[in-house]
């Protein structure tokens, strides 16, 4: 649960603005009492009528009375906030749970709940409460949408009480709000063999020392359990305690996903942009090449990487592929353009090689740009691109002599260098240019008479 924290309508009688506290609570009928009630009183003075200054003074006095009572009124009332869900893909609802409990001894009046909600996600929601009596709770919900990703802020809660006459209304708030995450779109895709692996294994699956709970190559301590064929007797008799060996375990196989954010990549803005179809796409390759048992990572144009289990910034073995997807897509949510002009910084981070299958979304490339990635590919067993031609995207369809028109040379000087690279018209779905790929990876290593450029 999402908690908006607790508080209470309770009035500070320390608050030495607690008298225009009161009045600055007063209604329009409030007001027009009081006035109604002032003149009255002149006009009583001025005429010489004592009925007339009863009934001023009953004007003047009655909003007076609700605003005092009012504030000085000790409900305690705790508020609380649950999202269903937290985090919520773009286009789609959440529903934002709230319940108000009366933990004071005093029923209370009528309550006007209100949420402060961003004006992306939809009108602020408001709730009329009736009398919540002593120990009683009130739950309303609300929905809320936004068709862009991002963390948007909800709260805090503002509670208005009111006088049975409407004379004075009072505001109280609650400390404390709740986030609301917006990831991008996700759009499954289907089973290929882009690198030629199997599920988690095969040529992209490399043996190195085994992460945590797993064997490694070098002696260790008996543990309960451990095979006795395993003793290494040798470390027995030097350390003067039962050593096992340690072997060498499978590291599971890796897939770096290159996200180009470079401002000038890209042309447009809003959910139907070209940069917008690039995290999406995105976020699509990483959850399903975490779902296919892959350690993954995120990587961008400025050479930053999503904080990952290991120095190396990919998610670990012991990480639940649940919890490795909601790490990537909080940093989706947020991600945004960046001032750089170029990919270098992120071939230095993939210069070390052993990368297992690049996936590369990028938007408009220059040479220099096409060659950086021709060198990239060098690094990995397997390369696959997704190249944005971002003119076509903010033009009208009718107006694009081409689907590709422009980044033809960029494309052919990719595959050239042994990228599986494929051009993004404008509005293409993400699952049938991952079929594509696959198409092509095959076609490739067919008539190379293997799994093709390495």
């Amino acid at each position: 649960m999402s908690t908006a924290g607790t508080g209470q309508t309770e009035a500070d009688r320390g608050d030495r603005g607690g008298i225009r506290t009161a009045l600055a609570g007063l209604t329009t009928r409030g007001r027009s009492f009081l006035a109604a009630g002032v003149a009255a009183a002149v006009c009583s003075y001025v005429l010489g009528q004592s009925d007339l200054l009863r009934v001023g003074l009953l004007l003047a006095v009655l909003p007076l009375v609700c605003a005092a009572v009012l504030y000085r009124t000790r409900y305690r009332v705790a508020g609380s906030r649950r999202l269903s869900p937290a985090r919520v893909p773009a286009g789609s609802e959440a529903r934002v749970h709230l319940r108000m409990d009366n933990v004071s001894r005093l029923p209370t009046g009528l309550l006007m709940l209100q949420d402060r909600v961003p004006y992306v996600l939809g009108p602020r929601p408001r709730f009329v409460l009736d009398r919540v009596e002593a120990g009683g709770r009130r739950e309303v919900s609300y929905r809320v949408r936004s068709d862009l990703r991002g963390r948007y802020p909800l709260g805090p809660l503002q509670l208005r009480l009111t006088d049975p006459f409407g004379m004075c209304e009072l505001t109280r708030s609650f400390s404390t709000s709740d986030t609301l995450t917006v990831i991008p779109r996700v759009e499954p895709l289907a089973p290929a063999r882009l690198s030629g692996e199997a599920k988690g294994y095969g040529e992209g699956r490399q043996r190195s020392l085994a992460l945590a709970g797993e064997d490694d190559v070098i002696p260790r301590g008996y543990r309960y359990g451990d095979d006795l064929r395993r003793v290494h007797w040798r470390s027995t008799a030097r350390y003067g305690e039962l050593m096992v060996r340690r072997e060498e375990q499978p590291q599971r196989a890796r897939c770096t996903v290159l996200l180009d954010t470079r401002g000038i990549a890209y042309q447009g803005a809003g959910p139907d942009s070209a940069f917008e179809w690039a995290v999406s796409g995105a976020a699509s390759v990483l959850v399903h090449m975490l779902e296919r048992g892959f350690s993954v990572r995120l990587l961008t144009d400025t050479g930053d990487a999503v904080p990952g289990e290991g120095g190396d910034g990919f998610a670990g073995a012991n990480q639940e592929s649940a919890d490795a997807a909601g790490l990537m897509m909080d940093t989706l949510a947020v991600i945004d353009h960046s001032d750089g002009a170029g990919l270098s910084r992120a071939y230095d981070v993939l210069r070390g090689g052993n990368e297992g299958l690049l996936v590369a979304f990028l938007g408009d490339l220059d040479e220099e740009q096409a060659a950086v990635l021709g060198r990239m590919r060098q690094r990995s067993p397997g390369a696959v691109a997704f190249v944005l031609d971002s003119d076509s995207w903010v033009r009208e369809p009718s107006d694009v002599p081409g689907p590709l028109d422009g980044s033809g040379e960029r494309l052919r000087m990719l595959r050239e260098a042994g990228w599986t690279a494929l051009g993004v018209p404008r509005g293409a779905s993400v699952d049938e240019l991952w079929r594509q790929a696959d198409r092509e990876r095959r076609g490739m290593a067919a008539a190379g008479g293997g799994e093709g450029p390495r």
